[in-house]
């Protein structure tokens, strides 16, 4: 089998794809329901509803475990990077995304009459602990699904 071929036919991948823009586009569509906006930028951003980095991975570890079975080592360490990227979304980006709005707040306070020539900080870079949980639900689901 070539590359191409095998890259094809991988269900992991696969799910975690099919995961990933599924709840891409979930951030989209809840973008433009609240804000009545359509913002292609939350397509390839992060921080949101849901999670997509953690329904990527998630699906990609239940795939696993669905095709390879849940006892294998291969299983056990995508479910560890499952748990590592849920803990950084919800905890390590999440508290990066709440100090550049302080410290956008504080520079727009500083310098409120003068042009400033950096850019704001990106603040939407995390997820509270339910859009986790949500991306996590879709990626069970998903792979569910496909596999």
């Amino acid at each position: 089998m070539d590359f191409i071929e095998g890259i094809r036919q991988n269900i992991v991948l696969y799910a975690a794809v099919l995961a990933w823009l599924i709840a891409q586009t979930v951030k989209v569509l809840i973008t433009l329901l609240i804000e009545k906006e359509f913002k292609f930028e939350r397509f390839h951003g992060s921080g949101g509803m849901p999670s997509s980095h953690t329904s990527t991975i998630v699906a990609a570890s239940t795939a696993i475990g669905l095709t390879v079975g849940w006892e294998t080592p291969m299983f056990a360490l995508s479910l560890i990077m499952a748990f590592i990227v849920m803990y950084d979304a919800s905890g390590v980006r999440r508290s990066v995304g709440k100090q550049a709005k302080l410290l956008n707040d504080i520079i727009e306070d500083l310098f409120e009459h003068k042009q400033l020539q950096e850019q704001r900080l990106k603040e939407l870079v995390g997820h509270k602990p339910t859009e986790v949980v949500v991306g996590a639900i879709l990626g069970v689901i998903i792979a569910n699904l496909v596999v």
